[in-house]
């Protein structure tokens, strides 16, 4: 039975477990967060005399991370990644390089309109710039325009705003994240926002569709003026049947990323339907809401992964 270490124990954890035991795959969690890492022991571990402790929150040997396989996806945090990274010494699903290219926001746009893929009119602002900067980039779009953090997740940060000083208004308080010396990334979209668009999460599994869900938020938050229809925030995400032309797209941007296994986000609108952003590290829905096959197209994509260092 294969091993794969997953260091998400939230949804996906659970919703795979057992689908992949039925296939011969042992889930285990890895926890790479919100604990220590022993990184090195000193003399003592290169004389092959070092020891570890165990313990949830404290510095641990090694033995936790022996005998896995292959790995899911790469952690979400970098720093600590690298560190569980070299301790399991395995094959990921998605690794870092998936990571990195989906999370950058922008690169993956860049990447799939330079491959006549559709998307929103976007600009890229990299922080320290001056208002007239700003007021020069947005100047290219039309009224409201989103505004959202280049590697967020979860719809985080994002915002609208209808007019120039509500623009710099929002500009202004990512302006203080930037300012800030440990803020890796200090860049920013200005994006068009497609009113009433219908929102889906279309799934990719080793270069094919494998299902899909459209993302909606509750009629009384709609009518509030809520208009950001994520799961994390409250919508419901019902199974849906995407038509071919979507399908096609969907695994036109994971070929154009090299990524086997990525959620991409689709907007449509009466006229358009277009890709928004891609994760590298889609959170499973029910296996209900996916093609039929997706248990079994998952499960040869991990073991051909963890075959591939052999």
């Amino acid at each position: 039975m294969l091993r794969l270490a997953m260091t998400t124990d939230a949804e996906t954890f659970d919703r795979v477990r057992e689908p992949l035991a039925d296939r011969g795959i042992e889930v285990e969690h890895v926890r790479a967060k919100e604990r220590s890492l022993r990184v090195s022991g000193g003399e003592a571990d290169a004389l092959g005399e070092g020891g570890g402790g165990a313990g949830g929150d404290g510095s641990e040997g090694n033995a936790e991370f022996d005998g896995f396989d292959v790995g899911f996806v790469y952690p979400s945090r970098l720093m600590e990644g690298a560190v569980v990274d070299a301790r399991l010494s395995v094959p990921w699903v998605n690794g870092r390089d998936a990571v990195l290219a989906s999370r950058n926001k922008a690169g993956a746009l860049a990447a799939l309109d330079d491959a006549g893929l559709p998307t929103p009119r976007t600009t890229l602002v990299s922080n320290p710039v001056s208002e007239a900067v700003v007021a020069d980039a947005v100047s290219r779009f039309s009224y409201p325009v989103v505004v959202k953090p280049n590697s967020a997740t979860r719809g985080v940060g994002v915002a609208t705003a209808g007019d120039l000083d509500s623009l710099l208004g929002v500009v202004d308080y990512l302006n203080l994240v930037h300012d800030y010396r440990a803020t890796g990334d200090k860049s920013y979209l200005i994006q068009e926002f497609l009113p009433d668009a219908r929102d889906y999460r279309a799934m990719v599994v080793d270069g094919a569709y494998a299902g899909a869900v459209r993302r909606e938020l509750p009629a009384d938050a709609r009518e509030r003026g809520r208009w950001k229809h994520n799961v994390h925030r409250g919508a419901e995400a019902t199974g849906v049947d995407l038509p071919e032309r979507a399908r096609e797209l969907v695994e036109r941007a994971a070929e154009t990323l090299g990524i086997d296994y990525l959620g991409v986000d689709l907007l449509e609108t009466d006229d358009r339907l277009v890709v928004s952003e891609t994760n590298a590290r889609p959170t499973v829905d029910a296996a209900t809401k996916y093609e039929p096959d997706f248990y079994d197209r998952l499960a040869g994509l991990i073991e051909r992964t963890a075959g591939s260092e052999d």
